[in-house]
């Protein structure tokens, strides 16, 4: 299989993951990254194109593969305003989309939240809600939504907040059985797999993927 994969957020810390997987995968001859900057030390089957992600249109011409994988995310500490905050975390994926359908691109995933909801009252969850529902009217023939809860894993960039917070919710997992089970920390290493395991798996339908879910998906490797 020689297939051809987008990946959107290569330098983030899933992402990241992500396009260390899809390197070691023998079904892809070709990656292609969206980035605002360049990523050193990658092999030949890795295209790079370098620019403003919030004017993706451009790259309409370049923007063609089997899949794309949107890994684009924001924090409120790292984007405090809250319109550029959408931009990103709502527009971005919604302009890959828009892109996915017009060059025919069938496969779209795309990395939201636990607890999104695009009637919220809650900023954050309100707006990964309306993404998801941008998202799903492009009808991409199979589009896949990921719900993560908290994520964990080891970031290149420094967040002292996020680091004391997850210790303390690492401390009190223990206490998350039955109905809270689904609010348990979350690897990045986990949602990549589960990622490559949806894009190669056409028999699966579903189209919202719970945090749960995800854990059971990436086993199915």
């Amino acid at each position: 299989m020689n297939k051809t994969a987008i990946i959107l957020g290569a330098s983030g810390l899933t992402g990241g993951i992500l396009l260390r997987k899809l390197l070691e995968d023998n079904r892809y001859s070709v990656i292609k990254l969206f980035s605002r900057t360049r990523i050193e030390g990658l092999p030949n089957k890795v295209k790079q194109f370098i620019g403003d992600l919030l004017e993706l249109e451009k790259f309409k011409s370049d923007f063609t593969a089997d899949e794309v994988y949107c890994c684009i995310g924001t924090t409120a500490r790292k984007t405090p305003n809250k319109e550029f905050y959408k931009k990103i975390d709502y527009g971005i994926p919604v302009m890959a989309a828009k892109l996915s359908k017009e060059n025919g691109i069938s496969t779209f995933l795309v990395i939201s939240a636990m607890g999104a909801n695009r009637k919220s009252n809650v900023f954050y969850n309100r707006t990964k809600g309306e993404m998801e529902h941008d998202v799903l009217q492009e009808n991409i023939q199979r589009t896949s939504i990921l719900r993560p809860s908290l994520i964990g894993g080891e970031r290149n960039e420094r967040r002292i907040l996020e680091k004391i917070g997850l210790a303390v919710f690492k401390i009190i997992q223990p206490l998350f059985v039955g109905p809270l089970n689904k609010y348990k920390i979350i690897s990045a290493e986990c949602i990549a797999q589960a990622m490559v395991n949806l894009a190669n798996n056409t028999s699966n339908a579903e189209v919202i993927i719970s945090s749960n879910d995800i854990k059971k998906l990436a086993k199915n490797n």
